[in-house]
């Protein structure tokens, strides 16, 4: 092969099925191996250290621990040994195990694609069965910022919280209303406020991160939130709510009970943090500032992720929407009414004069008799469109 010569096995007991595998080589011009059998649990290992030298966060290292867990588990219920055992039949049913919601199933299904791409490049699967594995069906969640109402609840329920929590747990209430306050007015995710230091706030400005071209991007926080973070007590040196040592997930996950238990409090239905930061999005949308700028603040990497979740809220498109519907509801009614279209009628079939047509229509050399309006009528006022020019688009 190739002027190699080739001295192995088959391991086959057919002569024809031999020979088609010999000219399939020669046809091909290469000597192509059947991969080796990578077992299920070593080819995880293998790719979870891959991950953690890649420095992925501690939260995604979880997940792909806890689908190694699920895999293994389904594996040694049917009987599966190697990678190579998972095809698309058992990969349907493995997924069928799952009794996650349509939005975390889809997660755990890319999860699942990058484990297999790993083991394709690997060579220890010939393909990436996972590839073929369709996404379920994600139902539309619209953004629900909340009202001025339910904020101003939220922080008149941490008194409440205050007194029925124990007397030790005074600070935690200060922190607590600070907390909702940046939430509210950065824009930050819970994780992000949660871990945020005070040395990031200079006068009344937060720094959020640094983009791709160095530029600090900022925020400018009203004087009563920047008030309320310099009265709160500090846990460790400059941080607010954390000191640091121990896993940043577990500290986030009390907040968020704590937070959990404010909303029941204020009486304020699906409450969560995430709310808060969809209604600063949803305010300086609905102030007329560009979703691009809006984008850039929240962190996104392209601005079509603030456009598919903010894309309703924007004050702009509401405008013209709005104008666009308003002017084809008045056209509609001004053309169309019923009175005013069937007295023009009425008037003009007086006028209704016939006219013949030859060679147009039918056979030859025929004739059809056709009613034919005066030119001036198509420029009477109950035919005639308005022009669209009191629109105006922002």
């Amino acid at each position: 092969m190739n002027g190699e010569e080739l001295r192995k096995s088959l391991k086959l007991c057919d002569w024809q099925k031999a020979q088609d595998l010999v000219r399939k080589w020669e046809a091909e011009g290469q000597h192509t191996q059947k991969p080796k059998k990578t077992a299920v649990v070593p080819g995880w290992d293998d790719f979870l250290a891959d991950a953690q030298a890649r420095g992925l966060r501690d939260s995604t290292l979880r997940k792909y621990r806890l689908l190694k867990r699920q895999m293994d588990d389904f594996a040694g219920r049917s009987g599966l040994s190697f990678l190579a055992d998972f095809d698309l039949q058992v990969l349907g049913r493995f997924r069928a195990t799952w009794e996650d919601g349509p939005r975390s199933s889809a997660k755990k299904l890319e999860r699942l694609r990058a484990f297999f791409r790993f083991a394709q490049k690997r060579k220890w699967i010939p393909e990436n069965p996972a590839a073929d594995l369709k996404a379920p069906k994600i139902p539309l969640c619209p953004t629900m910022p909340f009202d001025c109402d339910e904020v101003v609840r939220t922080l008149a329920a941490v008194e409440q919280y205050k007194r029925q929590a124990p007397s030790t747990a005074g600070n935690n209430a200060q922190r607590l209303r600070t907390l909702i306050l940046l939430l509210r007015y950065s824009g930050l995710r819970i994780s992000d406020v949660v871990s945020l230091s005070a040395d990031r706030i200079k006068g009344n400005r937060l720094f959020l991160y640094a983009a791709k071209t160095g530029v600090p991007v900022n925020v400018i926080l009203p004087d009563f939130v920047v008030e309320a973070v310099e009265a709160t007590p500090r846990v460790s040196g400059a941080r607010l709510f954390w000191s640091g040592a121990g896993k940043l997930d577990s500290v986030v996950r009390s907040w968020q009970t704590r937070l959990r238990r404010i909303f029941e409090l204020a009486q304020v239905p699906k409450g969560h943090a995430h709310r808060l930061r969809d209604t600063f999005a949803v305010e300086l949308l609905l102030s007329g500032v560009p979703i691009e700028r809006v984008s850039v603040l929240l962190g996104h990497q392209s601005v079509r992720i603030t456009e598919r979740h903010y894309a309703p809220w924007v004050r702009a498109r509401q405008n013209s929407l709005r104008l666009i519907c308003n002017a084809l509801g008045a056209s509609i009614r001004w053309c169309f009414s019923k009175q005013r279209v069937q007295k023009r009628y009425t008037g003009m079939r007086r006028r209704l004069t016939d006219c013949k047509q030859k060679g147009n229509f039918g056979t030859r050399g025929g004739s059809r008799t056709h009613t034919a309006l005066r030119p001036e009528d198509f420029k009477s006022s109950a035919y005639a469109i308005p022009p669209p020019g009191h629109i105006t688009w922002q």
